[in-house]
């Protein structure tokens, strides 16, 4: 992944914590694949354990990115373990056109909202990296690598086609109706923003099928946001910026366990101990 942010755009990117604006974004993009959403509706627990639920996602694009070689493979073993459970009428997690789907909606949320709140990528050589070393969302959990659209043109290409094929189904919808009217209220202090955000991403085709609310108001709204975003996000300290990166590596390492929430819920993880310093990402 490179040594350091100069050599690895992924490395420098992953942890800003101004993408998690579009985790919903990346989360309806995701569902609004029949199969994807399917799965979803039936396997996961994400409206009982919300919390869970993000830090075990955090945990796998975070530990990915700026793990070590050891933390990786316990990350990834025990990430696959779980995916191999989720199967059903026409589902299968581990399918290998979801995985690239999923993978492709993390990589394309990063780079779309990074680009929206820096300007862009340095260069297009920049971009085309970032998109080759984002093919280890879909790699680790034993995506092909040859069949990751690994240039700009390809990727393009290959994302066009594929919202194309995107039907909001009510699986879908009923997803997203738990997901923006959680029971916690903590989480129901920061959902009017998270919809907001996610809405306004959204092409108008998918926002409509997920019947998200939209009007001339909230969208002045959403680029009034943004325009203060691109203002102060990137005058405040990185190590401020990537704290919730920072934060999640060291709860993963302290616990010794890559996603720390896992067994609690009944799923596989592993047992041994992994201490290390906690270190913001770089």
């Amino acid at each position: 992944m490179g040594r350091s942010s100069d050599e690895s755009p992924l490395r420098r990117i992953t942890a800003e914590s101004c993408l998690l604006g579009g985790a919903g974004y990346a989360v309806l993009l995701q569902i609004a694949h029949p199969s994807v959403a399917h799965g979803v509706y039936h396997h996961s627990d994400f409206e009982n354990r919300p919390f869970a639920r993000l830090f075990g996602t955090l945990a796998y694009v975070y530990g990915t990115v700026y793990g070590t070689d050891e933390e990786r493979e316990r990350l990834h073993a025990v990430v696959r373990a779980m995916h191999k459970k989720v199967n059903g009428p026409g589902y299968r997690a581990l399918d290998d056109d979801l995985l690239l789907w999923v993978a492709a909606t993390l990589c394309h949320g990063s780079a779309r909202v990074y680009t929206l709140v820096f300007g862009g990528f340095r260069d297009d050589e920049e971009y085309a990296l970032f998109l080759r070393e984002a093919s280890v969302f879909g790699t680790a959990l034993g995506l092909p690598a040859a069949a990751w659209p690994g240039t700009p043109e390809a990727f393009d290409a290959y994302w066009e086609e594929a919202v194309t094929r995107l039907e909001v189904g009510d699986e879908a919808r009923d997803i997203t109706r738990r997901l923006f009217r959680p029971r916690q209220p903590v989480l129901r202090l920061l959902i009017p923003l998270q919809e907001l955000l996610t809405a306004g991403l959204l092409p108008e085709r998918l926002r409509d099928g997920f019947g998200l609310p939209w009007s001339p108001g909230r969208q002045r709204l959403f680029d009034w946001i943004l325009a203060v975003t691109r203002i102060v996000y990137p005058r405040v300290p990185r190590p401020v910026r990537t704290l919730p990166a920072t934060v999640c590596l060291w709860s993963m390492r302290r616990s010794g366990d890559p996603v720390r929430l896992s067994r609690r819920s009944g799923r596989p993880g592993p047992r041994g101990r992994v201490r290390r310093r906690a270190t913001p990402p770089r």
